[in-house]
């Protein structure tokens, strides 16, 4: 069972680096517009998730998560250097303040189980500016790429080695994020098609 595990740890991992593909393209093509603030927050609090993950069992994983913060930073490099020019609103830096306030508690609670939940609390709080951004643009995301996401995160979570809130909270909240957030682009998509026809 275990190298099973270490399989879909090893498959769930190489998808993100195949996932990421058609979204660093299209950042730059000028297609898709990645918004700093979540990317940034992403790609910080990722590298804390996977220490988490790492520290409590999940073993191979956990390497998915690794593998995420790693194009996180990719993105943020190409975004910076494609010039996204997303449009950052008073509510964007609401939602970066309330995430490094939990980012905040979680360097002082330093409890295995409160940690995983502050850390996940925060990348939660770090997608509010990208689905904001995207209901007014659903064009300016990579839609295969959250579609893919929510794949590997399920996969991610089949492979985990050990199963408790520290290891399988983050995996969770981004398959169903990752999901949802996949539908509303398409019906968003949709919408404003119609509505320009």
């Amino acid at each position: 069972m275990a190298e099973f595990k270490n399989f879909l740890g090893i498959a769930a991992t190489i998808l993100v680096f195949i996932g990421y593909i058609p979204y660093l393209r299209d950042i730059v093509r000028g297609k898709t517009k990645p918004h700093i603030y979540s990317w940034f927050l992403w790609g910080f609090v990722t590298l804390i998730a996977f220490a988490l993950q790492f520290n409590a069992g999940a073993g191979s994983g956990s390497f998915v998560t690794l593998a995420a913060a790693i194009m996180c930073l990719a993105v943020i490099g190409l975004g910076f250097v494609y010039k996204s020019g997303v449009k950052i609103v008073l509510i964007d830096t609401v939602f970066l303040i309330l995430a490094i306030v939990a980012l905040v508690l979680w360097l002082v609670a330093k409890q295995p189980v409160l940690s995983i939940i502050l850390t996940t609390l925060v990348d939660l709080f770090g997608f509010a500016p990208t689905i904001r951004k995207s209901w007014n643009e659903p064009f300016t995301e990579t839609l295969s790429f959250y579609y893919l996401n929510t794949f590997r995160f399920g996969l991610a979570l089949v492979a985990l080695q050990k199963y408790s809130i520290v290891t399988a909270l983050y995996p969770i909240s981004w398959l169903v994020v990752n999901g949802l957030f996949a539908m509303m682009l398409v019906a968003r998509r949709r919408q404003v098609s119609l509505a320009n026809l």
